[in-house]
């Protein structure tokens, strides 16, 4: 390296020091690593606490249905189904949900109208899960899902998913439309964002070429609304898969493998949060709790990355100056 290239060098350094963008990058590089770390450490710690049990039990843990710590049985397939089975039923009612009432007070609502009811579903968030377990043991449950359950047993009680008998205050089907209550907010305040970013001259467009009010939204801003729209579905889905207390207080806290949504049940969080004190003692019973937290961990991590991924492909198909 010469001299001329050294000092411009030390002169172009200088220059962006003194403008801040070196510091800048430097301490926003530093915050991504951070975060990366973070996940990288949590999954580190899970996999050394959760030896244990993986030396002695293998995959066994993963596929056994016989959950029994006083007898070293552990079988986490029911909290692992509970949880995916609770989770994705909350998005299916959730998601169609959410994105009416974002599109409503994003493009039919009068302004002072979707003012105040966007604050009240972005209050929905602020309320914490406890006061959601005590609505839905005392209120929700007995009123709202006993009645649900009674219905779909009547019609399609011979599917294994609505067989059984129906609890009046314990069941999946009351955690799972907790759930999607929990998340509702999220979906619809992210989509309602989304659909606010969208060019306004893309809605005029639209209309010119004489597309109706319906026509445009669901043939123009959905498209190009649609990676945003699946970012908040992601953010729901983060929430409802992690969920405790409230599931914890709902669901009844099963341990048997039933399909059906009215009968009680458990989940991996709701597990956890119910037996971790009494296990601190035991070895083995602790180290399987812990395995359930990096099973919990694995599958977020890959329901997320595949989000991710068909985010990235909706994306790919929309024109740089159109995504949101």
């Amino acid at each position: 390296m010469t001299a001329s290239t050294r000092t411009f060098s030390l002169k172009e350094f200088n220059r962006r020091l003194r403008h801040g963008d070196a510091i800048f990058d430097a301490l926003t590089l530093t915050a991504a690593l951070l975060a990366l770390l973070v996940v990288l450490a949590i999954g580190w710690q899970l996999w050394q606490e959760s030896h244990f049990t993986r030396q002695t039990f293998g995959w066994e843990l993963i596929i056994g249905a016989d959950w029994n710590p006083y007898d070293d049985k552990f079988g986490a397939l029911p909290f692992i189904y509970g949880t995916l089975q609770t989770s994705l039923l909350a998005l299916l009612i959730a998601v169609p949900l959410g994105l009416f009432i974002a599109i409503f007070l994003a493009e039919l609502a009068p302004a002072w109208l979707s003012r105040i009811l966007g604050f009240l579903v972005e209050l929905l968030a602020a309320v914490p899960s406890v006061v959601y377990g005590l609505w839905g043991v005392y209120v929700f449950a007995p009123t709202i899902v006993k009645p649900t359950g009674e219905f779909l047993q009547s019609f399609v009680g011979f599917l294994p998913l609505f067989a059984g008998s129906v609890s009046p205050q314990y069941s999946r089907l009351a955690a799972s439309l907790i759930l999607a209550v929990m998340i509702l907010p999220t979906i619809s305040a992210v989509s309602r964002d989304v659909f606010q970013a969208i060019p306004r001259a893309q809605r005029e467009a639209a209309l010119a070429l004489g597309a109706t009010q319906w026509e445009m939204i669901a043939q123009v801003l959905v498209p190009y609304g649609l990676s945003g729209i699946l970012g908040a579905i992601i953010l729901g889905l983060g929430r409802a898969l992690g969920e405790t207390m409230a599931v914890t207080m709902v669901i009844g806290n099963n341990y048997n493998l039933t399909a059906s949504l009215l009968e009680p049940g458990s989940t991996m969080s709701a597990i956890i949060a119910s037996q971790f004190g009494e296990a601190s003692s035991i070895d083995l019973f602790r180290s399987a709790l812990i395995e359930m937290g990096l099973i919990l961990f694995t599958i977020t991590l890959i329901l997320n990355m595949l989000a991710r991924l068909l985010v990235w492909r909706v994306a790919r198909r929309v024109p740089t100056e159109l995504r949101v």
